[in-house]
């Protein structure tokens, strides 16, 4: 999470669509072509952005030691 201040979007904001429910405090953003999640501002906290770290280029999100990924196409309730 960042202030929103801090969180700036490079590209792609033309893509981007705004889901809201209940208070319509929170907003969830995802790309209308894929449907990944991007970013989001917490009701709890709007003045906050929590974002995806899979959709920052720098960032290869599968290099990370402590923390389990799915890369999307293989789901682990699928296996059987």
């Amino acid at each position: 999470m960042v202030k929103n201040e801090d969180f700036k979007i490079v590209r792609g904001r033309d893509k981007l669509k705004l889901y809201q429910f209940h208070s319509k405090i929170a907003k969830h953003f995802f790309c209308a072509i894929c449907g990944i999640y991007t970013h989001h501002n917490p009701r709890s906290n709007p003045l906050m952005t929590g974002f995806n770290v899979g959709c920052v280029d720098e960032i290869d999100s599968f290099k990370f030691d402590d923390v389990p990924v799915n890369d999307g196409n293989n789901h682990p309730l699928d296996k059987k």
